[in-house]
């Protein structure tokens, strides 16, 4: 069966389950399962694809619930106009709460978000007008066409109509503009802004769409329950969210779907069944769950749908002929694309950059050189805004950009590449490409999530083959990026760098680990570009590729400029041949 259509006829045999004659036990947990499902697909766009670790979805879930009940039973609110309200409620939590949590890094964000969600516990539990721990009952039923939904078999078909609304719309938004900004996280902040993403506000899109999907889940909650109290939105909820996360696969959708519903179904056989093995009663079930998330994360560390899911036949992704985005009009010959004036860097008692002068002009190629430790990297971090720089000034075609994030250095037309590639691995080689044309669309998640953005996905997806043909790796577009050799995976990132329809490229070590006749296509490419008007910078060890290929050599000893000219006057200075080259040149 190919690949897309297993979990689609899964979903329909569930769907077709009531009509089958299962009892009414088995709806009912299978409506449980749904209900964690909307949830964990959430934990999986924030945890497996933005590697943002949060305990907080039990909280976002609560959120809701709370405040469908209070809407309802309080203010005498139809449940469905309290469905919206649920949704933005929390979603405004998360915007407040990721805009302080967030900020932090490392292991400080899940302990962050633990914190908030032991709060919210308790205060819930301490508060008289939501009936602290006993909580709330009474709740009005949902109805439709004047019917109440109060069968198990309407509750379910309700609770999983919501969960496949929530797939199409996880799935629309992951493959969108957006989506790939969230995926792109997993590569790393200073790639992902180089080329025009602003990650903290990707890092909040993705934290808000998490908790209002843990909203719904929660608004839902409460028209299965019709009574709520604290216990269900505690810590110990949001750890078993996770748990079905890692144990379906983090970084898939059905993963985290398949992961909701076994977790369910075997914690209430394990609750009956162990019981009885043992001669004793007691939350035997964590004890098993423990052990199991411990051989799943040494076993499978992607999950157990990733197992299943290879024996499927993968249908290739489609992406229809159209032309490429709109190109950045060339600069005139000789204009003054870059003019770096004493940039200068200290790393503690360190000077890695000493007083540098740069400039790069359209249609020029310059390279800068010097030996390993000289602070060619570290200059390149500053021009583009990767570092912010102790003194100097940096004026992008003629405005002044020191102090300037990387995102809005490339909006004036700045692509780079790095010294250690940072390419995002579970993402395919045109996929990586599009990323650099972020700057260049407009869609956000809204149009992304609703499929409202397929004129300007195919645009520039039409632009990333354009580019991957021109660098030659047209054949390995739909490859995943981490299975190329390190010398492609530096072809596909001046692709991307092109992707952005730059002025001025800046190139870090673009042949290191390519072989000759790569290096001769790679050259023959950027004489092409000089040609078409692009300022080029670049950072490169291979003396015979730099000295047939640029205009002008800028070169590098301890932070400082050692010397500045054509190749063949650059080649013979004493100075250089000591420091650099060696006598033996």
């Amino acid at each position: 069966m190919p690949s897309r259509l297993l979990p689609v006829a899964g979903l329909a045999l569930v769907a077709a389950l009531p009509l089958l004659g299962l009892p009414p036990f088995w709806l009912t947990l299978l409506t449980y399962a749904g209900l964690s499902a909307i949830v964990v697909i959430g934990l999986v766009v924030l945890a497996g694809i933005a590697g943002i670790l949060s305990f907080g979805q039990s909280m976002f879930v609560g959120i809701g619930a709370y405040a469908s009940a209070l809407l309802t039973l309080k203010l005498g609110l139809s449940p469905w106009l309290a469905l919206p309200a649920a949704v933005a409620a929390s979603g405004l939590a998360a915007l407040c709460v990721g805009a302080i949590t967030l900020r932090l890094s490392g292991h400080y964000l899940p302990l962050g978000t633990i914190a908030w969600t032991i709060a919210f516990f308790y205060a819930l539990g301490n508060t008289d007008a939501v009936g602290r721990f006993d909580g709330l009952a009474g709740l009005p039923p949902l109805t439709l066409l004047g019917t109440p939904l109060t069968g198990g078999a309407a509750l379910f078909w309700l609770v999983w109509l919501s969960l496949a609304l929530c797939i199409l719309l996880t799935l629309r938004l992951l493959r969108s503009r957006t989506g790939r900004a969230i995926r792109a996280l997993r590569g790393g902040a200073i790639a992902a802004e180089a080329f025009g993403i602003d990650t903290g506000r990707t890092r909040i899109v993705a934290f808000t769409y998490a908790a209002m999907l843990a909203g719904l889940s929660g608004w839902l909650y409460v028209q299965v329950q019709r009574a709520i109290n604290p216990t269900p939105f505690g810590l110990n909820a949001s750890i078993e969210y996770l748990l079905m996360t890692v144990l379906g696969g983090a970084g898939s959708v059905w993963g985290g779907v398949f992961g909701a519903t076994l977790v369910t179904l075997l914690k209430d056989q394990l609750q009956n069944v162990l019981p009885h093995l043992l001669g004793s009663e007691g939350n035997f079930e964590a004890i098993v769950f423990g052990i199991l998330f411990v051989l799943i994360l040494q076993r499978a560390p992607d999950g157990l749908w990733p197992l299943i899911a290879r024996r499927a036949t993968p249908l290739p992704p489609r992406y229809p002929e159209a032309d490429g985005l709109p190109a950045r009009p060339a600069e005139p010959a000789g204009t003054l694309l870059l003019d770096a004036r004493g940039l200068r860097k200290r790393f503690g008692g360190l000077v890695a950059v000493d007083g540098i002068d740069l400039s790069v002009k359209a249609g020029e190629i310059v390279a800068l050189i010097g030996p390993n430790g000289a602070g060619k990297s570290t200059t390149f971090n500053l021009v583009t805004g990767v570092a912010r720089g102790d003194a100097g000034r940096i004026a992008v075609l003629g405005r002044a950009v020191a102090g300037w994030p990387a995102r809005a250095i490339a909006r004036l037309g700045v692509a780079r590449t790095f010294q250690h590639v940072k390419l995002v691995g579970g993402m395919s080689v045109i996929e990586n490409v599009a990323l650099g044309a972020h700057r260049r669309g407009r869609a956000g998640p809204v149009r992304g999530a609703l499929g409202l953005d397929r004129a300007e996905e195919t645009a520039i997806f039409a632009e990333a083959r354009l580019q991957l043909a021109r660098v030659g790796l047209a054949d390995l577009a739909e490859r995943p990026a981490a299975s190329l050799a390190l010398g492609q995976q530096r072809i596909v990132e001046v692709a991307r760098a092109l992707c952005l329809s730059p002025a001025l490229l800046l190139l870090d070590e673009p042949a290191a680990g390519l072989r000759l006749r790569e290096k001769e296509a790679l050259a023959d490419l950027l004489r092409r570009l000089r040609a078409d008007g692009l300022g080029i910078l670049l950072v490169e060890h291979d003396m015979d590729f730099v000295m047939g290929l640029a205009d002008r050599l800028v070169v590098m000893n301890f932070g400082a400029k050692l010397c500045e000219g054509p190749p063949g006057a650059v080649r013979t200075d004493p100075a250089v041949i000591e420091a650099y080259l060696g006598q033996a040149a």
